[in-house]
Formats: C-alpha cells, sequence, structure tokens
C-alpha cells in the first residue's frame, strides 16, 4: 500500500463519528415520523388487488391520512394499517371502507 502520496478526503476527526452516526440532535422531520398514528381495521370482502386499491383510494381520501397498507386475505378478514398523523375517527374509517363497497369485520387483536 502506498502511503506517500495520501490523498485529503476532508474527513473529520474519527472520534467524531459521520454524519449518519453523530451524536448530535436529529432533524426537524424525524418528529414527524414518530410523530404518526398506526391503526388495524378488519375489512371483509377483498379478494383481488382491485379490492385493495378500491379501499386504498378511499381511505387516503381522509384528512390526515399518510398512508395505507393492506394485507389481503382473500374471501376472509383483510388487516389494513392505516397511517396518519392524528388519530382517525372510526366512523371515517368505516363510511371509506363502505363507500369503497366492503366491511369491516371485528376489531383485530
Amino acid at each position: 500500500m502506498n502511503t506517500e502520496n495520501r490523498n485529503d478526503l476532508g474527513l473529520k476527526d474519527a472520534g467524531a463519528g459521520c454524519a449518519c452516526c453523530a451524536t448530535t440532535s436529529a432533524p426537524e422531520t424525524a418528529d414527524a415520523v414518530t410523530a404518526a398514528v398506526t391503526s388495524d381495521v378488519l375489512v371483509t370482502g377483498m379478494t383481488c388487488s382491485h379490492c385493495v386499491s378500491s379501499v386504498t383510494e378511499e381511505l387516503s381520501a381522509i384528512d390526515g391520512v399518510e398512508g395505507v397498507s393492506v394485507d389481503l386475505n382473500a374471501g376472509g378478514a383483510s388487516r389494513v394499517t392505516i397511517r396518519s398523523s392524528t388519530p382517525i375517527a372510526p366512523a371515517a374509517v368505516e363510511a371509506a371502507v363502505e363507500e369503497a363497497g366492503y366491511a369491516l369485520a371485528s376489531s383485530p387483536s
């Protein structure tokens, strides 16, 4: 290894750590991520990706909803996870699912 012609890469002191591992405070955007609320509901009647798309579209239209994911159980109750900036009223979730043409099952355990 040639150590005579070293290029200065502008790296900080090795004891300071890198930008991703630094012990300084986290950026403000991290607060928004940790403030997210998730809730699960069970939806009956979904059998395919079109069903998933319909439910996702209706739930995503609710104010405050940031994301929806569906664990499809064709012919059974599918688990739908809703991520939002604030808690979403259960009545709003039920109305959106019904607007998509499906129904809520009993609450997940």
